[in-house]
């Protein structure tokens, strides 16, 4: 049996012996370093001679993760996101105490030898030998660089992560191998600087720039020889030496670093005296990162970004290039988010809907003719706390909505204008009784339905026609839109939603079914918002979009994807449902949307059971959805209060209709007021204010076209 010394150390002839080992190994090693092709282990092998003969470029230049700046339509910021803290510098960029410090500690002898410390190898075996175990190791900044780069790569995956780092000949043998290229393509200063931008400095933070942001809240150039010498020390350890946690251990570590330089002659003895005697003193930035950051409550609008972003081929042609891309961040993405507008949607939630009541609401705001979303919000904010949620109530489900919510009456428009489009005037007529069934037959795009007992009624008792078109939508009569479906079938109603982007917000077609005149497909708020806003700009619809501008980290902008317009209806149909819309709010179930001063026009929608419920609306420059209703499941908004107020029955007009109305004259404020393109001929109730014009289109100042 071997001999052991006290303390568990081995014998010295097992110290010997395994000395020798080592040293053998590292002539092996070096050998096959001065000669890869007749290097040892098998790594001889064709593949490896070519391996070493072809350095990776990202070798040259990792593609390092960086942050991303989100910001509104006027430049602002809405929030910075990363998977890694960093910022880039330049060598230039960073404090001559720091670059000093650094290598006086990682590697003393960096800028007189090569890739590999020959000197360095012999004196940490010979040390190691001596204690029986691993107490010095012997990789040269450059080599430490190349495992960085390599650990980069492998981002957050842990089984790259454990491939990256694991201990074995073969890697190790690598990484020496790419060290000696990296050393003849790169120089001595491009090495120090790359390694100084990858490496982890605690505390989240990556790269010199932002551990000093995060440690000093000051730039790398500033750092003085106390702050260089611990964030230098960091380095080897970055939980042991995390200053913030552990200043004791910390405060050693800075010491033996001032110790060594003064050593080296970076510094002098006095010098270092002076800084060892100093406690720490930090100045934290906290790490303030992600969609949670987001001012004005628009975190869904931060997050929607990133979900276009992941999920748009313009962004990159597969999904694993797309989040490649996301990742490695350092972007500024410049959006369409109006602060205007985001504010007065933020407001507009906050004054009418508690974040601690039991139903939430959220809005979308898009501009017609462009798509631009201009505000996104939500009383449940985003978070992970009590009250908040990572859903975003206003998107569909690819975005990152849960389900989607029944629409109720906010469809009947979209029945009506495919009516208007198969020639239907705003003048028929249905008996639209309170009750009735459904139709026997309805004609679809394929297998005409059948009913097979179902039935329907209007809200109200006193709900009973004749009506014609316009009344009709002012009050939202159920059995006049079955009737209408009845006669023109389901085909052309599924083919306006189409045209005018509507799906379920599952990400299915709308299915032909009469009750669709009811509401009963789940839509998001987005895109009934986009929706309506093609009855703004003249009957084009325009996809919604979020970016319009990006720029990567090298300056260079980056392709975005644009909003795609095409015609839905002719322009005597959208001037037609202005015209029926704007009824809705002059002497409809929208009278509380109702804006002063300004064309509008809208929908009021609840479900059965008031598990819902919607005002959707527009001006000729702005359309806007605003759902309220239970988050995660189905509330009956029967007997609730909302945002401090009762209701005895929640309805379109009374809950959501407010919200919008003051969501858009607070977007509105002190912008010009355009008048509609309506028609003649169509009692809607009272003229629009001061561009009706008796038997003509609506005249005044109107808003161009797109």
């Amino acid at each position: 049996m071997a001999m052991k010394r006290s303390g568990g150390g081995s014998s010295r002839g097992r110290q010997a012996a395994k000395f020798l080992g080592v040293s053998v190994l590292s002539g092996v090693v070096l050998a096959g370093l001065a000669l890869p092709g007749v290097g040892a282990f098998g790594l001889a092998a064709k593949g490896t001679v070519e391996e070493f003969d072809d350095l990776p470029a990202n070798m040259k230049t990792p593609p390092l993760s960086q942050r991303t700046v989100i910001l509104d339509n006027q430049g602002g910021q809405i929030a910075t996101v990363y998977s890694r803290d960093r910022t880039v510098v330049p060598l230039s960029q960073i404090s001559p105490f720091m670059q000093k410090a650094l290598v006086s500690i990682e590697d003393a002898r960096f800028y007189e030898h090569g890739a590999v410390d020959l000197k360095g190898v012999l004196r940490a075996l010979n040390r190691n030998a001596q204690s029986g175990g691993v107490s010095e190791g012997a990789s040269t900044l450059t080599q430490q660089y190349v495992k960085n780069v390599f650990i980069e790569e492998a981002g957050d995956d842990p089984e790259k992560v454990a491939v990256a780092t694991q201990q074995t000949m073969g890697r190790k043998i690598k990484e020496l191998k790419y060290a000696i290229k990296v050393e003849k393509e790169l120089g001595k200063d491009r090495i120090l600087a790359n390694y100084l931008n990858i490496t982890f400095f605690g505390e989240q933070a990556y790269g010199v720039e932002a551990a000093s942001q995060r440690y000093f809240s000051k730039h790398a150039k500033d750092l003085g020889l106390g702050e260089a010498a611990l964030l230098a020390g960091i380095v080897q350890s970055p939980t042991r030496f995390d200053p913030v946690n552990f200043p004791k251990e910390a405060t050693k570590r800075r010491n033996i670093v001032l110790q060594r330089m003064a050593e080296l002659k970076n510094i002098t003895p006095a010098e270092a005296k002076a800084e060892q005697a100093k406690p720490i003193k930090l100045n934290v930035s906290r790490p303030r990162s992600g969609c949670i950051t987001a001012v004005d409550g628009a975190g869904f609008f931060c997050d929607y970004v990133r979900q276009v972003f992941l999920t748009d081929p313009a962004f990159g042609k597969t999904k694993e290039a797309r989040a490649k891309r996301w990742n490695e961040g350092g972007m500024t993405i410049r959006t369409t988010l109006d602060p205007q507008t985001q504010k007065s949607v933020q407001k507009s939630i906050s004054d009418h809907v508690y974040q601690s009541d039991k139903v939430a609401t959220a809005i979308s705001m898009v501009e017609p003719g462009t798509g631009k979303v201009l505000g996104m919000g939500q009383s449940k904010p985003y978070g992970f706390g009590q009250n908040q949620t990572q859903i975003n109530l206003s998107a569909n489900f690819a975005q990152g909505s849960s389900k989607g919510f029944q629409p109720g009456s906010t469809f009947k428009p979209i029945i009506a204008a495919a009516a208007l489009e198969e020639g239907k005037s705003a003048d028929q007529s249905y008996s639209s009784p309170y009750g009735m069934p459904y139709p026997d037959e309805v004609e679809t795009c394929g297998k005409p339905w059948k009913n097979y007992g179902e039935s329907l009624t209007n809200e109200n008792t006193s709900e009973s026609g004749p009506y014609r078109m316009a009344e009709a939508t002012a009050k939202s009569v159920n059995t006049y839109f079955v009737q209408l479906i009845g006669d023109i079938g389901l085909c052309p109603v599924a083919k306006m939603a189409d045209k005018l982007g509507l799906k379920r917000a599952d990400g299915k077609d709308v299915e032909q079914v009469p009750s669709i005149a009811l509401g009963t497909q789940n839509m998001s708020p987005l895109s009934m918002a986009a929706a309506y806003a093609a009855f703004a700009n003249h009957g084009v619809y325009c996809t919604p979009v979020v970016v319009t501008s990006a720029t990567g980290p090298n300056g260079k902008h980056i392709g975005v994807p644009k909003s795609q317009c095409s015609r839905a209806m002719s322009e005597d149909t959208a001037n037609t449902i202005n015209t029926l819309l704007r009824g809705v709010v002059e002497d409809g179930t929208g009278k509380q949307a109702g804006l002063d001063g300004r064309d509008s026009a809208g929908k009021t929608g609840t479900t059965d059971s008031r598990y819902a419920a919607w005002f959707v609306g527009y001006t000729p420059t702005l359309a806007g959805a605003v759902w309220v209703g239970g988050a995660t499941e189905n509330v009956s908004m029967q007997d609730i209060t909302i945002g401090g107020v009762y209701h005895d029955k929640v309805y379109g007009g009374d809950t959501p209709g407010p919200i919008w109305r003051d969501a858009m004259n607070g977007a509105l404020d002190g912008k010009p007021a355009y008048g509609f393109d309506t028609v003649p001929g169509i009692d809607t109730g009272n003229p629009s204010p001061g561009n009706q014009s008796p038997g003509g289109p609506a005249k005044g100042h109107h808003r161009p076209k797109h």
